[in-house]
């Protein structure tokens, strides 16, 4: 996942600074992550609501900036285009977002209070196993987006495929 938020850096940073910031979180995102797992992996009793906390909050914010600002960022851009393509497209992925946006919310649901936190510490690994396929599939299709609703319409467009 790490080499695929790389390609993505690379693919579409420096094209606008909310994109650019959005794939920095990823990334940092992605890095959290996999100390996590690896913690996991170690020495499950050893990991703490403190880390998992922190791995929560970078994914909630996370979620939440392509929900609040990137989403409609690249919507109204594809708007301004009048690219109906593009728009019918988004709403297909946007609903398809949705999905791993449920699943990141009953994560950090299971993991709130200190309590649930010991209640479902067990669980952790495979709901990392979880997240891994959901955040993969999500980054996937919101590499899509990127790229149909916004490196489209930039001056290198030629290059993008509709």
């Amino acid at each position: 996942m790490l080499e695929d938020c790389k390609n993505a850096q690379e693919r579409w940073g420096g094209v606008h600074q909310l994109i650019d910031r959005w794939l920095a979180a990823r990334k940092a995102l992605l890095v959290n992550f996999s100390e996590l797992k690896q913690a996991c992996d170690e020495d499950l009793d050893a990991v703490t609501k403190e880390r998992i906390d922190a791995f929560s909050e970078l994914l909630m914010d996370y979620i939440s900036a392509g929900h609040f600002e990137v989403y409609p960022q690249l919507r109204a851009e594809a708007d301004a285009f009048d690219d109906h393509d593009a728009l019918s497209l988004a709403d297909r992925l946007l609903e398809r977002l949705d999905m791993s946006t449920e699943l990141v919310l009953a994560f950090d649901e299971d993991y709130s209070s200190t309590t649930h936190c010991e209640q479902h510490l067990p669980r952790l690994p495979a709901w990392l196993e979880r997240l891994t396929k959901g955040l993969t599939e999500r980054f996937s299709l919101e590499d899509r987006l990127i790229s149909r609703l916004h490196a489209v319409h930039s001056p290198d467009a030629a290059n993008v495929e509709r």
